[in-house]
């Protein structure tokens, strides 16, 4: 990101002004920040749903407004906190990420992805979803999602929140299909839970007024900044409840 902005139309007020930082290839590179700051605008940028109103968002090195939209899709996979499934077999939902795949692909990948529920269901694989997923639970819906990525395969992963709307069960099984399937890859994560981002290569905190403050979570720690409140305000509240 090379000082990007970017506002939505009609709003007059820039969510995103010049921000600048460099995701790490092949690690994961985490982004936090408080509600507001535009941290899930960065990730719908990145993998094209909007333009940069001012500066550059470059993947590989080239300006992704230079690439092809189809380029761009196949590079990167975008999974969030609510994934749409259509009404069709559980199969063929997770076929939407390589339409070409065998169905022992697509069993593969949906057990890379813990969906062992599947087998579970009466209809199995050719179970329909229902509408937007509403036969399965949240968590089911969100590993039907992650299948569909392992199938997909793309160098680059984009986590905006992917399990904050979660019961604690669900987001651990999500959360392990989510490592698995982030190991290898450049991934880059919008955190809300953020005892899942300790291990980052680099974390960036963003605020209204842009990146704030950029380092691991030990050396944010110890940096004593708004990271470490943030942390500490997320921790505290995990107690309590």
């Amino acid at each position: 990101f090379d000082q990007v902005s970017f506002a939505y139309t009609g709003t007059g007020r820039e969510v995103l002004q010049d921000v600048s930082f460099k995701i790490v290839e092949g690690g994961m590179t985490a982004i936090v920040g408080p509600s507001g700051s535009g941290k899930s605008t960065l990730a719908k940028l990145l993998v094209s749903f909007w333009e940069a109103d001012r500066g550059r968002i470059l993947l590989g090195g080239v300006d992704v407004r230079k690439l092809p939209l189809s380029q761009v899709m196949q590079s990167v996979a975008y999974v969030s906190q609510d994934n749409f499934l259509f009404n069709v077999s559980l199969r063929e939902n997770i076929r939407l990420g390589r339409p070409d795949a065998t169905d022992r692909e697509v069993e593969e990948a949906a057990e890379a992805a813990a969906c062992g529920f599947i087998k579970a269901l009466p209809g199995g694989y050719d179970t329909p979803a229902g509408d937007a997923g509403a036969r399965l639970s949240g968590g089911e819906r969100q590993r039907i999602a992650i299948a569909r990525v392992f199938l997909k395969n793309p160098p680059i992963l984009i986590l905006d929140e992917a399990t904050s709307a979660l019961d604690n069960e669900s987001e651990r099984l999500v959360q392990q299909s989510l490592e698995k399937l982030a190991h290898g890859r450049t991934t880059f994560t919008i955190a809300h839970r953020l005892t899942t981002i300790r291990n980052a290569s680099v974390i960036w905190v963003l605020t209204e007024n842009g990146i704030q403050e950029q380092g691991s979570h030990q050396e944010l720690m110890q940096k004593g900044g708004l990271y470490a409140q943030l942390y500490a305000m997320y921790t505290e509240n995990v107690s309590v409840a």
